[in-house]
């Protein structure tokens, strides 16, 4: 008992030093530690893995939004997964004249609120397998469990896995996925 008691002093005392010394947990992302107390926009342009997501908000002037006090849900497409659009796609979209496009694309990505993995879970089950989400473009997609693995279908009925789940941020929280979602139209 009095070895329990001291184990339990110690990872107390650890757990106060590390909060203490400003220690946050974090989550490694594209070689990037995603801060918790840093906004979405902080946190994603350090991950080498969303170079073009980054990209495509600074071109859509989504920055100040992303930064804002939210709360965000954001399922971040790859790097790979935007390599994975028909050659050209990216460019295109980036270019000013198809700006309200890429808006729209990029907001149907982001979901109002801050539903981490067991709130999407939650919405699963309540829902009897399937959730649907409005997104922040107005759109809907799907939330549904295959396996161990959470999936989102789009309004076109491509489906992506969420490949890293429960990146906590200032403003939100963002799931990495490995397929870009596209609305209807």
């Amino acid at each position: 008992m009095k070895s329990f008691r001291k184990l339990t002093m110690l990872v107390l005392a650890i757990g106060f030093i590390n909060m203490a010394s400003g220690q946050e947990k974090t989550v490694e992302v594209g070689g990037a530690a995603m801060y918790p107390s840093k906004n979405i926009i902080e946190n994603a342009v350090n991950s080498k893995d969303h170079t073009t997501l980054v990209a495509a908000v600074k071109a859509a002037g989504l920055v100040e939004t992303l930064s804002g006090a939210g709360p965000f849900t954001v399922f971040a497409p790859t790097n790979t997964a935007f390599n994975m659009l028909p050659t050209g796609t990216v460019d295109n979209l980036l270019k000013e004249e198809n700006r309200m496009m890429l808006t729209g694309i990029l907001t149907y990505h982001v979901v109002a609120g801050n539903l981490d993995s067991k709130a999407i879970a939650a919405l699963i089950k309540t829902g009897g397998g399937k959730a649907e989400l409005t997104t922040v473009a107005g759109g809907k997609l799907w939330a549904m469990m295959n396996g161990r693995k959470l999936e989102l279908k789009d309004e076109k009925g491509s489906t992506t896995t969420v490949t890293i789940k429960d990146v906590y941020q200032s403003n939100g929280v963002i799931h990495e996925i490995d397929h870009v979602l596209m609305p209807k139209s």
